[in-house]
């Protein structure tokens, strides 16, 4: 397979990243305006290929990634759209709250064309290192097509063939969601300072904390509740720490962010 992504941004980087790192099996472009962030990633993978032309990143590819700020995704298309052979390609976005239906609406439809496939993919940065949850929504696909790109992005993490309309959800919960979960680490960092620790100190404890958690909850048929009352004893130290949060507006505080992240 043939993979153009448009933009070497973070997330342009980061897929291209971890496509480079799972897999020799493609062949993978990638094409941004200027060229500091294309050599940076050639001299991480010599076999990457780069451009900046994005007519030139498009031609011939199987699937094209647009991975451009959602406000240039109309530019971007503009710019592609008649390199583009419905045929034969793939369109996806990376674009948070630039629907799939909004795609469609910008891609030309020629005279005797077929309507284009579409696919909406909403990784999260930890793509690069291989631990993303990846969501995938798609337009006009088949099950095999969907097999594919689910099989595409497995070996950077978790993924999930979801409807469109769940997409805003899913970008809530994993995309933005990863950047609420390193703020609850920053404060446990803070609160440990506190306590005595030093902030490398602090660091390591909470991340291995929370790598214990994960691992708790990946036994099968565990849930966040059976573990915690297994450390909250009457009268103990965890449980007053829990309605000391839970007083200051914990778990409101985290879905009041995930609902107003939908916005």
């Amino acid at each position: 397979m043939i993979i153009s992504i448009i933009g070497a941004g973070n997330m342009g980087g980061a897929v291209a990243r971890g496509i480079l790192k799972s897999t020799s099996a493609h062949t993978v472009r990638i094409s941004n305006p200027s060229t500091a962030k294309l050599d940076a990633l050639r001299r991480e993978f010599p076999q990457l290929l780069t451009t900046t032309d994005n007519r030139e990143a498009v031609s011939g590819a199987d699937l094209i990634i647009l991975a451009v700020k959602p406000w240039l995704i109309a530019q971007v298309i503009a710019e592609i759209s008649d390199a583009l052979s419905y045929e034969r390609q793939v369109i996806a976005s990376l674009a948070g709250g630039v629907s799939l239906n909004d795609i469609d609406a910008l891609l030309p439809r020629p005279a005797n064309s077929p309507a284009p496939t579409l696919c909406h993919i909403m990784p999260n940065t930890a793509i690069a290192l291989g631990s993303s949850m990846t969501f995938i929504a798609t337009l006009r696909s088949t099950p095999a097509l969907d097999e594919t790109l689910l099989r595409l992005f497995a070996p950077m993490g978790k993924t999930m063939l979801i409807t469109e309309e769940q997409m805003p959800a899913a970008t809530s919960l994993a995309s933005c969601g990863i950047a609420f979960a390193l703020r609850y680490i920053r404060a446990a960092m803070e609160g440990g300072v506190e306590l005595g620790f030093r902030p490398a100190e602090a660091q390591r404890i909470v991340c291995q904390t929370l790598q214990g958690a994960i691992d708790l909850l990946a036994q099968e048929g565990a849930h966040p509740e059976a573990e915690i009352d297994k450390v909250t004893t009457p009268g103990g130290l965890t449980i007053r720490g829990l309605n000391a949060m839970e007083a200051a507006g914990f778990t409101t505080s985290v879905q009041q962010g995930l609902r107003a992240s939908l916005k």
